[in-house]
């Protein structure tokens, strides 16, 4: 499983937070805008993170971005004008902020030297005592700027033009630039500039490195000379080439202990000390996003610390179920091993204020309500794969808005020689179960045929189908709940979720073989079901969206990977970024972004 996202609360300085959020695909576009503004052309087959022997090896959270305009201008195209308006918003907010507002131009300031890609870090609080070889004249805004500090690395193509640029700096509207170095190397900083002071410095006239803080930089230089940079991190360089692509829009890598260990000493939500144990046995989180004609393509891998004790199961046995639901299908999600994934959900949840559903509440929510031992009752028998799917059911002819879905759990009972002893244990567990219903619940338990095949059916003192169980192919249970729609997976149905166009174009084919697979008809889901509010703008952002894939697969005894797709909407009649004197001019008030 992926090591759970982590909120990073950040100390308040006196300028504006730099906000590290992990909760979307958004915080790639939000933190990164500024590299629309970087443009060049692209480099083949990507492998690596821009910039990776550059930045510290503790950094929190570190993007890069492709300096393409082509895929800048692609990305826009997707969506609704909403969603550009929101995306245009952030882009002019961001350049107007580093470029427009420092006086510069990209297209004749930035443009003839910057290379493929650009590379934003923040950087983890600096814990060093040691001081500085030349000591630095410092103010408390430094000092608490250095608590979230950001580095940009921008590779260079033209050694000569970055160097004058360089060289000669725009004059300032407040303070002054004065000149310094450190270990040898030339920075160039400025100071007495209200909110935001920048340092900037040239490492062996292929990389400008872009700073927020005189102290960032000299970290950038130590990983730089030292070899303590992201390249010599635990597992990194084993990990992020299994996401190399083709054209990269963006690359990211999050360090999960680092930013667990923040939000342990956070005073507003402190981590539990068996939590951040948990945490540190996940070492990294990084993925790579392309875009593609019909949308956003990611893939993924995490990773465990090397030095943890902890391995993970190579068992991907998952891919058959969306063979065992119909082409209606709304969603479907899919898994290996259900025994195996309720173990991991309990080792990285249990105690952690993060999660969802704490797993002794679930544990005893179940025995509450059905005197049934979850562990030894149920997933004991659980260990095949699984799936949890919403099917609608047919309108009746005339009635297209009487809409109507059924909750369907599936099972594998056998494990994979086909032994009949889980299938003994599962149908043991289901007539304790029907007991418990008929007893407890005065509901009716009714044996049944749905062609042909015998199934049971629970029925409400009020008369109402609520649910039915039976099996499939003789080993896999099955449960619906809600709509009666059992006749649509007995028998197995010849249109098949597997065999849709919007499947197969949107729930990705690799990895393979996998142990889990999820799918959402975006579209139809969200004109049929309320659903709550979980980001921000969220309205806005499934308006936008047609269907959404995954698939994911353990990689070896250390890492998982994922892949996802997120097939969207494009803009009709597209317009252009406004100017930076239209955006200086505008009396709109500017909104908060994050970063």
């Amino acid at each position: 499983m992926a090591p759970p996202l982590v909120s990073v609360p950040m100390k308040k300085n006196k300028k504006p937070s730099l906000v590290l959020t992990l909760s979307a695909a958004g915080l790639l576009i939000g933190v990164g805008s500024i590299a629309y503004w970087l443009l060049s052309q692209r480099q083949p087959l990507s492998g690596e993170l821009v910039g990776a022997n550059i930045i510290p090896g503790d950094a929190l959270f570190a993007v890069s971005l492709t300096t393409a305009p082509q895929q800048w201008q692609k990305l826009r195209q997707f969506g609704t004008k909403e969603t550009q308006a929101e995306l245009d918003k952030n882009l002019v907010q961001l350049r107007d902020r580093f470029l427009t507002n420092n006086g510069y131009d990209f297209q004749k300031d930035v443009a003839p030297w910057v290379g493929d890609d650009v590379t934003i870090a923040f950087l983890a609080p600096d814990t060093a005592s040691k001081p500085a070889p030349k000591p630095v004249a410092t103010t408390d805004e430094d000092t608490a700027n250095d608590q979230q500090s950001m580095v940009m690395v921008l590779p260079v193509k033209n050694p000569e033009i970055a160097k004058n640029i360089l060289a000669r700096p725009k004059t300032l509207k407040q303070g002054k630039w004065i000149d310094r170095t450190y270990q040898g190397i030339a920075i160039k900083q400025s100071e007495g500039q209200a909110g935001e002071n920048f340092s900037a410095a040239l490492l062996d006239g292929r990389f400008l490195v872009i700073t927020d803080s005189p102290k960032a930089t000299e970290r950038a230089i130590d990983a730089y000379k030292n070899k303590t940079s992201l390249t010599t991190t635990g597992g990194f360089a084993e990990n992020f080439p299994k996401i190399a692509n083709y054209q990269p829009f963006a690359q990211f890598y999050v360090n999960v202990p680092t930013a667990a260990k923040i939000a342990a000493a956070s005073p507003n939500r402190p981590l539990p000390a068996q939590v951040l144990a948990q945490l540190q046995n996940n070492q990294g989180l990084a993925g790579t996003m392309t875009l593609e004609p019909e949308g956003i393509r990611l893939k993924g891998v995490s990773w465990l610390n090397p030095n943890s004790q902890r391995v993970l199961a190579v068992e991907n046995k998952a891919g058959k179920m969306q063979s065992r639901v119909p082409a209606e299908t709304l969603m479907m999600l899919s898994g290996g091993n259900l025994q195996r994934l309720w173990g991991d959900y309990v080792l990285t949840s249990q105690g952690n204020p993060l999660s969802p559903i704490a797993p002794e509440q679930i544990r005893s929510g179940i025995k509450s309500l059905t005197n049934l031992d979850l562990d030894k009752d149920l997933l004991d028998w659980m260990k095949g794969e699984f799936s949890l799917s919403v099917i609608p059911t047919t309108p009746k002819q005339g009635s297209p808005d009487d809409f109507r879905a059924g909750l369907v759990f599936m099972v594998q009972a056998s494990d994979a020689d086909g032994g009949q002893s889980l299938r003994q244990s599962a149908e043991a567990s289901i007539k304790q179960l029907d007991e418990v219903m008929r007893n407890q619940y005065q509901f009716q338990v009714q044996p049944a045929k749905v062609a042909g095949q015998p199934v049971v059916n629970w029925v409400s003192p009020y008369g109402t189908l609520t649910a039915t169980h039976g099996w499939l192919d003789g080993n896999v249970a099955f449960l619906v709940v809600g709509a009666p729609i059992t006749d649509k997976i007995v028998p197995q149905p010849n249109n098949t979720l597997a065999s849709t166009l919007p499947f197969q174009q949107t729930v990705p084919t690799e990895p393979n073989p996998t142990n889990g697979q999820f799918f959402l008809d975006v579209e139809r889901t969200v004109k049929n079901f309320p659903l709550p509010t979980l980001i921000p703008n969220q309205e806005t952002l499934l308006d936008a969206t047609r269907s959404i894939g995954m698939t994911s697969a353990v990689s070896d005894s250390r890492s998982n990977r994922y892949d996802f797709f997120i097939a969207l909407k494009k803009v009709t009649n597209m317009t252009t970024l406004p100017s930076p004197e239209k955006s200086k001019s505008s009396s709109a008030t500017p909104s908060t972004i994050s970063p």
